[in-house]
């Protein structure tokens, strides 16, 4: 049985609004603090919140008439039924290992640089140069945001 778009577009919607809510309940369950003080519960809560308004205007937008994604486009029409990214997928996750091990052993600095390096490589069209001044760019904000701002426990360079 095929479903209509407007259907599908309300069980996502509704779905995102489910997802959203009970994130934003979990989070109630830990200390939410205030803006400039934030404690456990308050990024989920926050994260929570705005899913289930994505998830209304989702499904807001199946309710006019009006596709909240415009036109599915399918594996098909892009030539790529048949193949899986590999290498995509291989890069990301990767990245995401080298980060943990990385930052465990050799501190943020590091660890953010070649998390974005390797995942850099999952695109086809990435250069060497690209991939280095990416990550650099984002190393940098990245260092400065989570250990100046966050006060985040983890060393920008372990062993000092």
């Amino acid at each position: 049985m095929k479903m209509s778009e407007k259907t599908r577009d309300l069980f996502a919607g509704g779905l995102v609004i489910v997802l959203g809510l009970g994130t934003a309940g979990i989070g109630q369950r830990y200390k939410v603090g205030t803006l400039t003080s934030m404690g456990p519960g308050y990024f989920p809560s926050a994260l929570g919140l705005l899913l289930a308004f994505l998830g209304i205007l989702i499904a807001v937008s199946a309710l006019s008439g009006k596709s909240a994604i415009g036109q599915t486009i399918t594996a098909e029409q892009h030539g790529f039924a048949d193949k899986f990214d590999w290498r995509g997928w291989a890069c990301i996750v990767g990245s995401v290992l080298a980060f943990m091990l990385l930052a465990e052993y050799v501190g943020l600095l590091a660890a953010t640089f070649f998390c974005v390096f390797i995942a850099c490589w999952g695109d086809k069209t990435a250069t060497l140069k690209s991939s280095a001044l990416l990550a650099a760019g984002i190393t940098i904000f990245g260092v400065l945001l989570f250990s100046k701002v966050l006060h985040v426990q983890i060393p920008i360079i372990r062993g000092m």
